[in-house]
């Protein structure tokens, strides 16, 4: 009987939101809410039940509701336009880089830290070259700078699905962990560098005369001033920040200054046309336990024990609206299904050959290569800006070939938790 009252529930639902809409401007958030944590709890569920990371039962979770419109309810499309349902999902893999952040230190990432440069360096290298060659081959009517574009779209890392697959193993501690992470900080650097040069190149052909090398550099310089800046400032002065807030009365200090630390930094990131997770990843890093032991010894709980509530809240939040905008209908597309798969397979040897990388050989390789494949929305933000670009008339980025990035982001999301989880697996035998 439960179970016949079902469908009923599902189309009451949407019902129930329209009608909250007139009274309570914050009704339809509420019940998108309500719906990505009822789905998001019950796929970690299933997704524990086959012995697979919960992020996955997460993101399946999200591509069932946001589908349910193939099969003819389209009662939950409202969740896809709620701001702040957006916002939220964004604070979410804020606050995850934040707490991996929190479990590693400066010193940590220093000693990986050249295994990490030549593993991000190769990890945009390979698949840049592989996708310009799938372009060459698939596409042989298309341009050089489509071609162009396609590799700079394949140099992306999506470090959210990786940190929290690490962290739902056990892992995030791991130096493999360190080199996934701090590779992928500077990955984003690398490829905002190379879709940078790359559409610089295409406006310079649109005007025929030679690309400049101002823009690039300019990006190098933020990057560099950023990261530097963040982390050599912010050691030398949150033990000076955190002595004078320990003695701040009421509750929730540290809870409380070391999130707004995180989102300033997220924030200085996104000036420096960085991604805010750089930020958010750089403020855990550089906060240790020294740094807010008064807060310790008045009785307060470890710091990474305050934000995990956080992010139990908002993390499955973004892989479920992460989920949710996956469009199966993408996968009837036959005629560009082709060059998906053949993307797809350039994302996942192209990252493969990162492993390549790594210096020290008491660090596992195998699990480093796939901890880069995910391009998750990173991808698509890639592509999003191909299709506002043309050259002679012809658009960068055209609706099926945008389509096929669009299922490669797909599969590379999707695959990528169980093949972590296993290649740890694998190794540790």
């Amino acid at each position: 009987m439960r179970f016949r009252l079902l469908p009923l529930f599902l189309c009451a639902l949407p019902m129930i939101a329209h009608a909250s809409e007139g009274h309570d401007s914050l009704g339809p958030t509420l019940l998108a809410l309500t719906i990505i944590l009822v789905a998001a709890k019950v796929g970690a569920d299933l997704a524990q039940r086959l012995r697979q990371p919960s992020v996955l039962g997460e993101l399946v979770g999200g591509v069932l509701v946001g589908n349910l419109h193939l099969f003819g309810f389209d009662g939950f499309s409202f969740i896809g336009t709620d701001p702040i349902v957006d916002a939220l999902a964004n604070l979410g893999v804020i606050v995850l880089l934040f707490e991996v952040g929190l479990e590693s230190t400066v010193q940590q990432m220093a000693r990986v830290g050249a295994s990490a440069f030549a593993v991000a360096v190769l990890g945009v290298i390979a698949p840049a070259v592989l996708g310009f060659g799938v372009g060459v081959v698939l596409l042989p009517t298309h341009s050089v700078y489509v071609h162009l574009f396609l590799g700079a779209t394949l140099t992306a890392t999506s470090v959210g699905i990786t940190a929290r697959v690490l962290r739902d193993i056990g892992q995030s501690q791991s130096k493999e962990a360190r080199v996934i992470l701090g590779a992928a900080v500077i990955d984003d650097v690398l490829g905002l560098v190379a879709l940078a040069a790359v559409s610089g190149i295409i406006a310079a052909a649109n005007q025929d005369v030679a690309p400049e090398l101002g823009p690039i550099a300019v990006i190098i310089g933020k990057a560099v001033l950023f990261l530097g800046g963040s982390v050599g400032l912010g050691v030398l002065l949150t033990p000076y920040l955190y002595r004078n807030a320990a003695r701040m009365r009421g509750g929730g200090v540290l809870l409380g200054i070391s999130l707004a630390f995180c989102f300033c930094l997220s924030w200085l990131a996104g000036v420096f046309g960085l991604a805010p997770i750089v930020g958010a990843f750089a403020a855990g890093l550089i906060l240790e336990g020294a740094h807010y032991q008064p807060f310790v010894d008045k009785g307060e709980h470890q710091l990474e024990q305050l934000v995990r509530p956080v992010s139990n809240f908002l993390a499955p939040v973004f892989f479920v609206v992460m989920g949710f905008r996956v469009d199966l209908a993408t996968f009837a597309h036959l005629d560009v299904l082709g060059l998906a798969l053949a993307l797809t397979v350039a994302a996942f040897v192209g990252k493969q050959l990162c492993m390549l990388g790594v210096l020290d050989k008491s660090i596992r390789k195998l699990p480093i290569g796939i901890g880069m494949i995910p391009r998750g929305e990173v991808g698509l933000i890639f592509a999003n800006i191909g299709l506002g670009l043309t050259v002679a008339g012809e658009r960068i980025i055209d609706d099926g070939t945008f389509t096929a990035v669009v299922i490669m982001v797909i599969l590379t999301t999707l695959l990528t938790p169980p093949a972590l989880a296993w290649s740890f697996q694998r190794v540790a035998r």
